[in-house]
């Protein structure tokens, strides 16, 4: 009797690369989606679900993504201090004007794993504001 066995992806065995994405015009939403899937290795044949085999992914001129619609006025971006009372909220419009990277990295955390796996995957994305970014050295491919 033959028995088919399943392909299953080691974390050591997977192959990692570092994506340069750039931000300028893009949709949000659009934009979370291909870096979320690049972050899990979704693009990858020897895609695993539980297993880390994405690539690092870093995005430039976060400042310069798009909302469609009325999303700058409308959508909110909320934190808490843990304190009574201690609720901050803010339009879109404000959180890209002082904080773009957290715009990028909230839309994409969204679209992760809700648990230590996520996480992991989310500290291998990289953000910055501007066309610079300090990961020359790791020779990153224009995605």
């Amino acid at each position: 009797m033959f028995v088919e066995k399943s392909f299953v992806l080691k974390p050591n065995e997977a192959e990692k690369k570092w994506v340069k994405l750039d931000a300028r015009d893009q949709i949000v939403g659009r934009l979370a989606t291909r870096i979320a899937n690049l972050l899990r290795g979704k693009d990858n044949p020897k895609f695993t679900p539980h297993t880390d085999s994405g690539d690092y992914v870093i995005v430039v001129n976060a400042e310069k993504v798009r909302f469609t619609g009325k999303k700058l006025d409308d959508k909110k971006y909320y934190r808490h201090s843990d304190h009574v009372g201690g609720l901050k909220v803010k339009s879109a419009r404000d959180q890209l004007k002082k904080f773009p990277e957290r715009v990028i990295t909230e839309a994409v955390k969204g679209m992760l794993p809700k648990n230590s796996l996520g996480r992991s995957q989310l500290k291998k994305l990289k953000v910055f504001v501007g066309p610079e970014h300090t990961h020359e050295a790791q020779k990153p491919v224009d995605f």
